[in-house]
């Protein structure tokens, strides 16, 4: 594998992220906790393994630019800020929510899975959206 392989290592890592979060969802709401717990905690290794990638990428081939086409650059730009700045927040309710089920804290869990749960499916999804925007869609100069 050659570092330019990680863009859609990371977009595959992304999309497998939010697959077992819709499938936790469903689970749990249809009363299979174990499975809920194995689809999250899936959910939790292609996350971790997306962020391990996403920083081996960026510390080998630097920054990425969205340059063109330069009307769509603000709404890119848009979509970064907010994926970026969830993609740091949600790692605290992750971890706390994580932290709350380890110790079977489920009322605590749930209260905190309810904010964490939709962060973390709009950090996978726009972390998807993204790879398209820079590489598939408006193929950038990298």
């Amino acid at each position: 594998m050659h570092i330019s392989d990680l863009p859609i290592v990371n977009a595959v890592l992304n999309s497998l992220s939010a697959v077992f979060l819709i499938l936790g969802l469903i689970f749990i709401k249809k009363g299979n906790k174990i499975a809920h717990r194995n689809c999250m905690v899936s959910a939790f290794l292609t996350s971790s393994l997306f962020l391990v990638c996403y920083l081996a990428y960026h510390y080998y081939a630097g920054a990425t630019r969205f340059e063109n086409p330069a009307w769509f650059r603000p709404i890119y730009l848009t979509i970064l800020l907010t994926h970026t700045i969830l993609a740091v927040a949600v790692v605290p309710l992750v971890l706390l929510a994580f932290n709350h089920a380890f110790r079977e804290r489920f009322d605590k869990h749930r209260r905190i899975a309810r904010w964490t749960w939709p962060v973390w499916m709009y950090v996978s999804i726009t972390g998807v959206l993204i790879y398209l925007l820079l590489y598939q869609i408006y193929p950038q100069k990298h």
